[in-house]
């Protein structure tokens, strides 16, 4: 197995990611290779001062980097030997089997949209996000912000993919779909809740509950997968991760669930329903961060993910 990561991406980038890596080649199986993309002079660097023997890491020189405040669309044709753009086409060629980067998001979405493209059928992409919950394990949350704007027929979908996800990854034998919402009740919600609602509630294709409520995603005893669009996804997001950090400044330690909610234990998360394995990390990723970035890729690889969504998909 070959995981391709962009050593350029990310606010601290090439330390983080590189060091990321280093501490990743003892952690992944002993078949992986851990392919870097970036400056091979600045990425020697760090290796030869951390004077680490690394059999499983090669390196992929690239002399341009798309920057977080570049366009993406234009940057991504304008930098054709940057590390994102090179790592796509590695992937798309077969060279790597996953890609991870903590760089440009919306460079990673032009790369997954116009280069490895989406699984037919899918009408769009999504981004999901594990949340853990206090019983010690986790719900899936799906979309977290490429698409703030959802038809009903998309939130659907989303039911599929997060299905197939907390089954395949998770390991939830028959995981219940949600559809977040402000109330319970079926007639609750705007008119995208309240028309996605009936499309779901009809579903042979997945296991619906009903609407459910944020308070309900910590709990673990609800539902499994919460579905909804892009803005709302990413707003519980980042109020998770807010929580996180002004629990951590009061103090507060030696909790399990608290500490779960910290992003870097989780380190990326998958883009869903593209052909090809893509893991995208948060901007401000540590080493720490970045090394559970790469161990997310090789775990999504090794559930099969991408090949269980194109048989849902393509059959």
């Amino acid at each position: 197995m070959r995981l391709g990561v962009d050593a350029m991406g990310g606010d601290y980038a090439p330390e983080a990611a590189v060091l990321g890596a280093i501490e990743a080649c003892n952690a992944v199986s002993g078949n992986t290779t851990i392919v870097l993309f970036g400056d091979e002079r600045q990425i020697q660097e760090i290796i030869q001062r951390e004077n680490r023997l690394l059999p499983n890491l090669e390196i992929v020189h690239t002399t341009e980097v798309i920057a977080m405040n570049d366009n993406p669309t234009s940057s991504f044709s304008a930098k054709s030997d940057s590390s994102i753009v090179v790592g796509f086409t590695h992937l798309k060629a077969g060279k790597i089997d996953g890609f991870a980067s903590a760089g440009s998001t919306g460079a990673m979405m032009v790369g997954c949209m116009h280069v490895i493209k989406q699984v037919d059928g899918i009408i769009r992409p999504t981004i999901a996000s594990t949340i853990p919950t206090v019983k010690g394990g986790k719900t899936l949350l799906l979309d977290v912000g490429i698409n703030i704007d959802c038809k009903p027929e998309v939130l659907y979908q989303y039911g599929i993919i997060g299905s197939i996800y907390s089954r395949e990854v998770l390991k939830n034998s028959n995981p219940r779909i949600g559809l977040l919402n402000i109330g319970e009740e079926q007639k609750k919600g705007n008119n995208q809740t309240k028309a996605a609602y009936e499309l779901m509630s009809e579903s042979s294709d997945f296991n619906f509950i009903g609407n459910v409520e944020a308070k309900h995603i910590f709990s673990g005893e609800v539902a499994d997968v919460f579905v909804c669009d892009g803005f709302v996804g990413n707003t519980i997001l980042k109020e998770a991760e807010g929580m996180y950090a002004a629990f951590k400044s009061l103090g507060v330690k030696g909790i399990d669930f608290l500490d779960a909610l910290n992003y870097e234990n989780e380190g990326g998360t998958p883009v869903l329903g593209v052909n090809n394995c893509v893991i995208i990390g948060h901007g401000c990723s540590t080493p720490k961060a970045i090394k559970n970035m790469i161990l997310q890729t090789e775990k999504t690889l090794k559930a099969g993910l991408v090949e269980k969504i194109k048989e849902t998909f393509c059959e």
